[in-house]
């Protein structure tokens, strides 16, 4: 039977499921629509790519669960210890850069308008997202590569295995180094640049007069909901690196931050939301379509809320502009 610390993590995992799923599948069919016009913005390859990453990280989480619901032991195939962790912090890497690009993106289309939108070009987008893959897919072999230094004899227990933990001193010796890296490449650098970048995107939104107040909401929701994913969610795994680093092992806590990290693709969709008209069309038909089979589970249609609906879908499309809200296309 779990005790209440793997009861909580094994719920958590399972909630981070059901709700980031729909929402980035939802996400990932309105950018799908966006790339798939003539010109895209850099943005909006960016945002995919930002997507498929949360989808990644999601479609590895059901590993989690199995793991957490067996008292975070690892009862499945060893290989697929690595090739999930792998896969897992990869994500969370990936992400970090992303945000970080978004960011650089919406700094430049609203300080310097008339110059980004004469010198985007979708191949941007591209560069930086295979830019941020690489690096973060590069870096995060480490996961693979330190489960073949040496058997994990101390995370072994009979027919017990826990999974990238309880390191022999041969494995700490590449591991604990390399999260210091990845800790300050993949996490300070990027988090220094997005707080610079959407400090000055709210200063210029808020100060403004032109700026209508629904976009000035979405500009400051937008920066609050990276500000939280990169120290709610991103924070603690990371801090955990600098701790292991110094203690010479990884903290009793470091379970509970992969929880938090894994937090950003229900993070993530709010982003969305603020970020994209497309996004929020999607969002509205979908609540529009719960409403529908609700009603009809009901027996009545709701006239008066499927009339409210319609406005404010009106409203989004009007309010701002269709590809990126924030820049003058």
């Amino acid at each position: 039977m779990l005790d209440l610390r793997n009861s909580l993590i094994l719920t958590a995992y399972i909630i981070i499921f059901l709700t980031g799923l729909p929402a980035n599948l939802l996400a990932l069919r309105a950018f799908l629509g966006r790339v798939r016009q003539p010109h895209p913005a850099p943005v909006h390859i960016l945002l995919l790519s930002l997507t498929l990453a949360d989808l990644l990280l999601l479609l590895l989480l059901p590993f989690k669960i199995v793991e957490a619901a067996n008292g975070l032991q690892w009862n499945l195939p060893e290989i697929l210890c690595a090739l999930t962790g792998f896969g897992f912090y990869s994500s969370i890497y990936c992400s970090t850069w992303l945000l970080a690009g978004i960011s650089i993106e919406r700094y430049l289309g609203v300080a310097f308008p008339v110059q980004y939108k004469l010198s985007r070009k979708p191949i941007y987008g591209v560069i930086a997202a295979l830019v941020a893959w690489i690096m973060s897919f590069g870096h995060c072999t480490i996961v693979i590569i330190v489960q073949y230094i040496k058997p994990a004899e101390q995370g072994r227990n009979g027919s017990e295995f826990v999974c990238y933990e309880n390191f022999t001193k041969e494995q700490q010796d590449v591991v604990l180094p390399v999260r210091l890296e990845l800790c300050l490449v993949l996490f300070f650098i990027p988090m220094a640049v997005t707080i610079f970048c959407y400090w000055r995107f709210v200063w210029i939104m808020l100060t403004q007069p032109h700026v209508g107040t629904q976009r000035r909401r979405r500009a400051v929701g937008l920066a609050v909901v990276t500000l939280l994913n990169f120290l709610v969610c991103f924070g603690p795994y990371n801090v955990s690196h600098l701790v292991g680093y110094y203690t010479r092992k990884s903290p009793p806590w470091r379970v509970e931050a992969v929880v938090f990290s894994s937090l950003n693709a229900t993070l993530d969709p709010l982003l969305f939301y603020f970020s994209s008209s497309a996004v929020r069309r999607a969002f509205g038909n979908g609540l529009q379509m719960l409403r529908d089979q609700g009603s009809a589970l009901l027996g009545c249609r709701c006239r008066e809320t499927a009339e409210v609906t319609n406005g404010d879908r009106s409203m989004n499309q009007t309010d701002g502009v269709p590809s990126s809200d924030f820049t003058t296309d």
